[in-house]
């Protein structure tokens, strides 16, 4: 799976879980970017975002995660990309 692709997907997963279909996540999006994303709609992002590309994040990689970017690079590693 592509860089491209991930984020494809992952624009998808942002929309659903936050009800918006105006988001587009990039590499430096954050929560701060994100109107209700706090910390019980993390929790629900990882969650969908695990089910949907199939990955498992460690809770140090959940709590250190700074950016949308540092999710797909965890993401990518973890598929093989």
């Amino acid at each position: 799976m592509t860089r491209e692709k991930v984020f494809e997907t992952l624009n998808e997963v942002f929309r659903d879980v936050f009800d918006d279909e105006s988001i587009v996540v990039e590499e430096e999006t954050t929560a701060d970017d994100i109107e209700d994303w706090d910390s019980l709609e993390h929790i629900n992002l990882v969650a969908a975002v695990e089910q949907e590309l199939g990955v498992k994040f460690t809770m140090g990689q959940v709590v250190t995660m700074k950016n949308v970017g540092e999710m797909v690079d965890i993401i990518l590693a973890q598929i093989g990309e």
